[in-house]
């Protein structure tokens, strides 16, 4: 194994190339992991100002809020609201309700429930359906196409019926009674 002289010179240039390729293979990855690093510390100084920007609106916010407090307690004097200052039921809050006004849109009614009748039992009837194009009862129309009249006169009293009813219910909600008015 005769080296010769430009054999070894070769071999060294290359093993100089191998050592610089390997060094900057290195000294990249440590460039990543510190740009990693710095991007990592710029999110967390972002997410910091943050919550500085917050902390300093929520201290004036409560300063505020003693400000008002001394103003309402010399000036104002509102109180915060009190117990029996609320609704105590389903039926006062019927009676505050106001009627609609002229031009208003007729409330949307799902279902109506039938009294209760004296042997215990009430009759389950949903209100009619009403077709917005016409304005006619979905039996109505039903009825009209098939021809049976005496069937849509039924309807159209029931209708009547449950609109009467319906139009005594704010009424029948607003009254109170109490334990010794049911007996």
């Amino acid at each position: 194994m005769n080296l010769t002289r430009d054999r070894v010179h070769s071999i060294g240039w290359m093993t100089v190339l191998l050592v610089c390729g390997a060094f900057s293979l290195a000294l990249m990855l440590r460039v990543n992991a510190v740009k990693s690093h710095v991007a990592g510390n710029e999110k967390r100084i972002v997410y910091l100002q943050r919550d500085i920007e917050f902390l300093e609106t929520e201290f004036q916010t409560r300063s505020n809020q003693q400000q008002l407090k001394m103003l309402n307690e010399v000036e104002f004097g509102y109180e915060a609201p009190r117990a029996e200052q609320y609704i105590e039921g389903e039926r006062q809050l019927a009676a505050l309700g106001k009627a609609p006004a002229p031009g208003a849109p007729k409330p949307i009614r799902y279902a109506s429930a039938d009294p209760i009748t004296e042997d215990g039992e009430g009759a389950s009837r949903l209100l009619a359906m009403v077709s917005p194009i016409s304005g006619e009862a979905a039996a109505e129309v039903t009825n009209k196409s098939t021809g049976d009249e005496r069937k849509a006169k039924d309807d159209k009293a029931e209708a009547r019926a449950l609109a009467r009813e319906a139009r005594n219910l704010g009424e029948r909600l607003a009254r109170i009674e109490t334990a010794g008015d049911a007996q």
